[in-house]
């Protein structure tokens, strides 16, 4: 947390991560960063990219956990529903979520047992 409120903040800004210009950051952006860190995973020999960890989260939330669907869909920016559901869909579950995403923290960490590889850049 104590790095989290120690970046710097835009005015009138709720992204963590804005963009410069405000507004949120593109996923081109995010591409770039980790292409300049350039993790290869050891075993594949492939580059890390934004929608691998996307992946693992949305492998972990359905084979993992017992969290709606929906809700990890929502957690990633997907549409969910159709569009007349959309229309009447006013909530954006943000307490449900923020459980999600501690337990998502607790696994990243290695606190339910599983092996955690740490990243060696």
């Amino acid at each position: 947390m104590a790095l989290l409120k120690s970046l710097p903040r835009f005015e009138g800004s709720h992204y963590v991560f804005p963009a410069a210009k405000g507004g949120q950051i593109s996923d081109m952006t995010i591409s770039a960063v980790m292409r300049r860190q350039a993790f290869t995973d050891k075993r594949t020999g492939r580059t890390a990219v934004p929608h691998g960890l996307r992946s693992t989260f949305r492998d972990w939330a359905a084979e993992r956990t017992e969290f709606p669907r929906d809700m990890a869909e929502i957690a990633l920016a997907h549409n969910v529903g159709s569009e007349v559901e959309r229309a009447y869909r006013r909530g954006d579950q943000m307490e449900k979520r923020r459980a999600m995403m501690a337990a998502w923290g607790r696994f990243l960490r290695g606190e339910q047992g599983q092996k955690v590889v740490g990243i060696q850049g």
